[in-house]
This record gives C-alpha cells, sequence and structure tokens, in this order.
C-alpha cells in the first residue's frame, strides 16, 4: 500500500461525518446500520440481495454532482461506503414533513404490513433524485427489485408515478436539494486520495487508492479476496457463511471505474457498474442495452461490476456470453505486468479462470459492430426481471450480400463455463440469410458443441432445445432484417434516380 494510508472509513449521514474503525472485514452495511447505529428502518428480509427491504441510497460525486443510486445494504460490505452519502428511510421526513415519495405511498395506500416500504420508499427516492421525466415502464424497472407480498403493486407504482412523474421543474425541492451544494463540498473533502487499511496482515479491509497500490497490495496477498460490488461476495459472507479474512475492495481505486469510447470500441474498466456501462453498451447495439437492463435489479446494477461478472467466472453470468460474442478481450494485471486475452480463453473450466495468483481483471475492450455485421442477445429466465440466466445466447454474424461469412455465437447456462459453439459456427459459414434449409447442419451442430447439466433452473433437455430454438430465432429476425434493409436501400436508389 502507498503511503499516507487511513485505518477508518468516513461516510456522510444527515451531513455528519460518521467514521467507522476495527471493523471485521465482512461486516454488512446493513448489521452496522441496525445494530451499531440503531436505524432500524431498514430490514433484513431475504439476506441475498433480491426483496429489496434492505434498500438505501448512496450519494457520490459524478462530474461535480451528486448521484444517489439504490444499493442492499444486506449484502454490501460496510468498508464500501468510504466517501459516500448513506441516505436511509430515517433520514427522509425532516420536522414532520414527509418527503414527497412518503407522502405519495400515504396518498395512494402502498404500505399493507409496512415490511417492505422502507426499501420501496428508498428505491423510489433514488428515482426522485435523478430529476428526469419518468414513465410508468421507468418506475416498473425501478422498483423491479423490491417485493411485497401484502399490497399489490398498483398503488404502489401509482405513488411511484406521482411522486417522480412529473417534470423535473414541476417536482418540489426536498431538504437534499437544499444542501446539495454543501452535501458536495463535504463529499469532495472526504475523498482525500489515501489507501484504506483496516486490521492486521492477516485480518484485514482494504480499500487501495490507485491501480499501483493494488497491484501491489495483491501481489502481497495473492489469498485475498478482491470486491467489486459484493453481488455475489456478500452472498458468500450471508448464505454461505464464509470466513474471508482478507478483503480488498476496489471501488476507491482512480480510473478503476472508467468507461472510454472511441471509434472502434468501448473500453470498461473493471470498476464500471452496469449502471455506469450501460449507456456506452447501448451505442453498440440494443440487444445489449437489454441483456445489461435485465442483469439483476436497479440494486444490483448500482453496484455490480462488468470486470466482477467476468472474474468470478460463473457459468450463467449475463455479460460474458454477449461480450464473447462480440470479440471482447480482457486485461489483466500482475504487479507491474499486463496482458490481453480473447474473453472465451480466460474461462478454463467450471471456477477454474486463466488468472495467476495476484493477478486481477483490469478491464474489458469491446468491439463495436462494423457496417457488415448483425447482433442478437437473448435471455432466458423463470422471472422476466431480476433473475438468474437458465441461458443465455448471443450471436454476431458477418453478412455479405446475404451469406454468412463469419459467425460468432456464444452461450452461457448450456456447459461448465460460457462457452463459445465452435461446430455450428463453422457451420454457418456460406449459408444464406434467404434460404433456412442452409441452417440445418448449424442447428444440429448445437447439440454437439453442448452438453448441459439438470439444474434448478432448467433441464438439459430444454437447455438444448431452447439452445437450437434461438439459435434459429436469431437467423430468422436477422433474414427479415436484411431482406428489409435490401428493400429500403433498393427503394432508395431507384428514388435517387428518378430524382436524377
Amino acid at each position: 500500500m502507498s503511503e499516507p494510508s487511513r485505518a477508518s472509513i468516513r461516510y456522510l449521514s444527515c451531513g455528519r461525518i460518521i467514521e467507522a474503525t476495527n471493523f471485521e472485514p465482512t461486516a454488512t452495511l446493513l448489521d452496522h446500520l441496525r445494530l451499531t447505529r440503531g436505524l432500524t428502518g431498514t430490514k433484513e428480509g431475504c439476506g441475498e440481495g433480491d426483496c429489496g427491504a434492505c434498500t438505501v441510497a448512496l450519494g457520490r460525486l459524478v462530474d461535480g454532482r451528486i448521484v444517489y443510486r439504490p444499493v442492499n445494504a444486506c449484502i454490501l460490505l460496510l468498508g464500501q461506503v468510504d466517501g459516500a452519502d448513506v441516505v436511509t428511510v430515517e433520514d427522509l421526513s425532516e420536522g414532520g414533513q414527509l418527503h414527497p415519495v412518503q407522502a405519495a405511498m400515504v396518498a395512494h395506500h402502498g404500505s399493507q404490513c409496512g415490511f417492505c416500504t422502507p426499501g420501496i420508499v428508498m428505491s423510489l427516492f433514488t428515482l426522485y433524485q435523478a430529476g428526469e421525466e419518468v414513465g410508468r415502464d421507468d418506475v416498473l424497472s425501478q422498483l423491479s427489485g423490491n417485493l411485497c407480498r401484502c399490497t399489490g403493486y398498483r398503488p404502489i407504482v401509482e405513488a411511484g408515478l406521482e411522486a417522480c412523474g412529473s417534470r423535473p421543474d414541476h417536482k418540489p425541492a426536498d431538504a437534499f436539494a437544499a444542501r446539495a451544494a454543501e452535501t458536495a463540498a463535504k463529499l469532495a473533502a472526504l475523498d482525500d486520495g489515501t489507501d484504506v487499511f483496516i486490521g492486521s496482515r492477516d485480518r484485514f479491509f482494504a480499500a487501495p487508492a490507485s491501480v499501483d497500490a493494488l497491484a501491489s497490495l495483491y501481489a502481497a496477498h495473492a489469498d485475498a479476496t478482491i470486491v467489486a460490488g459484493a453481488t455475489d461476495v456478500g452472498l458468500w459472507v450471508t448464505k454461505q457463511l464464509r470466513d474471508l479474512p482478507k478483503i480488498i475492495h476496489v471501488g476507491r481505486v482512480a480510473g478503476f471505474n472508467a468507461v472510454a469510447i472511441d471509434d472502434t470500441g468501448v473500453t470498461l474498466g473493471a470498476g464500471a457498474t452496469f449502471a455506469d456501462s450501460r449507456a456506452a453498451v447501448a451505442a453498440i447495439d440494443p440487444d445489449l442495452d437489454e441483456v445489461w437492463r435485465r442483469i439483476g435489479s436497479e440494486q444490483v446494477r448500482a453496484s455490480g461490476t462488468v470486470g466482477g461478472n467476468i472474474a468470478n467466472g460463473s457459468p450463467i453470468g449475463d455479460s460474458p456470453p454477449a461480450l464473447i460474442a462480440l470479440g471482447a478481450t480482457v486485461t489483466l494485471r500482475q504487479g507491474s505486468a499486463t496482458r490481453s486475452i480473447p474473453l472465451e480463453d480466460y474461462f478454463l473450466a467450471y471456477g477454474k479462470q486463466d488468472r495467476r495468483p495476484g493477478e486481477f481483471v483490469a478491464a474489458v475492450r469491446v468491439p463495436k459492430l462494423h457496417s457488415d455485421q448483425l447482433f442478437r442477445a437473448y435471455k432466458i429466465a423463470k422471472r422476466y426481471d431480476q433473475d438468474i440466466s437458465a441461458v443465455m445466447a448471443a450471436f454476431r454474424f458477418t453478412v455479405d450480400t446475404g451469406f454468412i461469412r463469419e459467425a460468432r455465437i456464444a452461450f452461457g447456462g448450456m456447459a461448465a463455463t460460457p462457452k463459445r459453439a465452435a461446430g455450428a459456427e463453422k457451420a454457418l459459414v456460406g449459408a444464406s440469410l434467404a434460404d433456412p434449409g442452409s441452417w440445418g447442419m448449424a442447428l444440429d451442430a448445437l447439440a454437439k458443441d453442448y452438453q448441459p447439466i439438470d439444474d434448478m433452473r432448467a433441464s438439459a433437455a430444454y437447455r438444448r432445445d431452447t439452445g437450437r430454438a434461438l439459435l434459429e430465432k436469431a437467423l430468422i429476425e436477422l433474414a427479415g432484417e436484411t431482406t428489409t434493409a435490401t428493400r429500403v436501400a433498393g427503394f432508395r436508389e431507384a428514388s435517387d434516380e428518378r430524382v436524377a
């Protein structure tokens, strides 16, 4: 670690600086709020980031402006809130005055037993603070990570629309808007650029401030657990009850969350969250935007990172198949050395990745589509929102005059790792999008490319049949798209001739 460092974390709460020292590396924000600070409005429901009862808001400076995002306090580690404005439901009503979101919930009878209500209010609070015009779909998406068993969602959605749906200049200013400048100044002062190290060499929570400090610390403690958003690691703590004595949090590493767009692609720092990277990947293709939108909930997307989704090597991670199909590469760093490899080569076997001791995922590079390339991605899950994939499929075809010149096909949930369909790819070369009869060999080849398993999410037979159906669906859709584009081009050419 670089010098100087501090042995505490600091965050804002109602304008006050709260300092925490000598806590366990895996202490959660939920336990800190309820057991240490006595803020019991934040509830523990599922303990795994699904129900949203524990939702609180974290405010951080983004380009000089405070951005509030919802997070699941049950799986967020306490050390992760360093430098943030932590807002709980107790903070919303001041001087007996309800926040506009709370007032709307009361007016629309959006609560019965009330257990889930604080989390719902906090999710809507972050939507309110965004200061944007929102519609019904925006409210539904915002609430996708909040479950209510007794009220029913209609009055809750109506409350959200009333409080958050008006034009920004029609929203009443709340206390947070009134003191935004003061809060921003305090947040800027908290960002001291020093490394955080709490504990001993054998048991610690660390949050380095630079990538060099991260590389040095991880090289010295290759047995440590790297944490970005904790959307997976948090469950290791709360559900698997693992003891993780060494935690290295990458959320404070300067530039580690950078998102850079250039003429040929997008580079995502490993610490870029799904929320922060969505606009950049959406510019590549609308299907990629939809994949990002359906990863977890708003709470999960605000915390979970693209690098973390890759690094943990899950065979059912949503982003790797799509990124593999696009030809993404991953950059790894060990000490001062870096190397880049195709993303598909990173996954070696179940639970095993091409990552050396002390080496970490630093960035992922996603190429843009060329003018002759077509892309499709599909997620199949039991629930439309906030569910893990049973099958995740992604396809990129390079097409020349209606014939497939190259195919990249990747699936998640079909093997022990996210994996390309080598046989189907080869069989599709030369196939005509206009001739479904030329697709047969590729569709049959999928059965040899993958040997899926039976588990709680789907049977092996379902996965095989679904994989085949999704490949055929992609080809049918793209055949129609190509035909339409050809017709439009022909119409324009004929029009130009008439004009001439």
